[in-house]
């Protein structure tokens, strides 16, 4: 069997044992930087590249006790799941937790595959200094655990605001309670039926049988209307990939990471450098960026505008209900095995909406299925609503441990 490693930690131990995650060991993604470790982000453009200093997330954990385990493969740079083993790492029972990059759903999808909780911030509550990123404006350090209190007391450590990360919005000072709140009143929660329409018959029954868990719990579910999920999903490429061709302009051979051995000149050695650089997926996601950015700039501008009404769409909604529920994936789209940008989409359709609009939301798992049967549910709430997610995601999983 392949090392499901890039790098693992030969140190049994770290400073800060004491702290509140005392021994829980973590596995995290190469794109997240740990001083003195290789930092190549799945991709050649990073190659020989080793991090110079800890992440504000990953300085916060070891000096509350966590164990950083080592790193895993990953797909380049964090777009999608191909090549990625960090969600095995956890299924092994080599770590507790795991830190995922989540661009479009990466964290939920791949947890939902191994009966795994999966779960992606409020944008803003983490800081991403340290981060190989790609998609500044939507992708979240993403976790993925076995239960839902040891993903709050991971949160609870890295959330607060970070004067290294000047993207972080004024009201991520509010912070995260370690202390799942108890689920006094009964939450309403929304099935959004344009985001269902693509599902087959087998699916639809699938998620039927899951809200039998909310019900379970009291949670009454009502059907409420919103955009089509098509347009969450034009709108996030058309951003995503204008971003990520700028953020991937710093790859450029100079200072770090891959430098091409031909070109007669500087401005033949970048060109090379660039060409040989990325991966067949990211390279046409890339030049579909470059077009936007330089020749169609209007259609990028239109698709911040639909971003937009999106986003106060559904936090309108959620003012209706306290949470949005779907399906966190689709059998006859794997992403472990997306080779173009069309089939990465397609394996991501149900959960990149969160992505766009920066809301919270937690994959859960359903423990009376077997691991890759389970469709997965997705809670998307409230802004900042994070902890009260992760406490009804306990809650449920407890019901189910009782065999409710």
């Amino acid at each position: 069997m392949p090392d499901l490693f890039t790098y693992r930690n030969s140190l049994p131990e770290q400073p800060g044992a004491d702290g509140p995650l005392s021994g829980m060991r973590v596995a995290v993604q190469p794109n997240l930087s740990v001083n003195g470790w290789p930092c190549n982000a799945g991709s050649h453009a990073l190659a020989g590249y080793t991090a110079l200093a800890d992440a504000t997330t990953v300085a916060r954990l070891t000096r509350s006790g966590a164990v950083l385990i080592g790193s895993s493969h990953m797909a380049e740079l964090g777009f999608g799941l191909a090549d990625d083993t960090i969600i095995q790492i956890i299924a092994d029972g080599r770590a507790e937790l795991a830190l995922i990059t989540d661009t479009m759903g990466e964290a939920r999808v791949a947890a939902s595959g191994a009966g795994l909780f999966g779960f992606k911030p409020s944008y803003g509550l983490i800081s991403r200094c340290g981060l190989m990123g790609l998609v500044p404006s939507m992708e979240c350090i993403g976790l993925v655990g076995v239960d839902p209190a040891r993903i709050g007391r991971a949160l609870a450590v890295m959330a607060g605001p970070d004067p290294d990360d000047p993207s972080m919005p004024d009201d991520c000072a509010a912070g995260f309670s370690a202390d799942l709140p108890p689920i006094t009143a009964q939450p309403t929660a929304g099935i959004v039926a344009e985001w269902l329409e693509g599902l087959n018959a087998a699916e639809r029954s699938a998620f039927e049988s899951s809200l039998a868990r909310l019900d379970a719990m009291g949670i009454a579910t009502r059907q409420v209307n919103l955009a089509p999920s098509g347009l969450f999903r034009d709108a996030h490429q058309v951003i995503a990939a204008v971003e990520a061709s700028s953020s991937a302009g710093k790859y450029d051979g100079v200072r770090y990471g891959h430098r091409s051995a031909s070109g007669k000149n500087w401005n033949e050695m970048y060109l090379n450098t660039r060409a040989e650089s990325f991966g067949p997926l990211i390279k046409p996601f890339l030049f579909q960026g470059a077009y936007f950015q330089f020749e169609n700039y209007s259609a990028f501008e239109n698709a911040c505008r639909i971003r937009g009404r999106l986003m106060r769409a559904v936090t309108d909604l959620l003012a209706q209900v306290d949470m949005l529920v779907l399906p966190t994936r689709r059998p006859a789209h794997d992403p472990g095995r997306a080779t173009t940008i069309e089939e990465t989409y397609d394996a991501f359709g149900l959960t990149l909406p969160a992505n766009l609009t920066g809301h919270p939301v937690l994959q859960v798992p359903d423990p009376t299925l077997a691991a890759g049967t389970d469709l997965g549910l997705q809670l998307i709430g409230r802004r900042l609503d994070d902890a009260r997610l992760l406490s009804i995601g306990r809650q449920m999983s407890s019901i189910a441990g009782e065999g409710c």
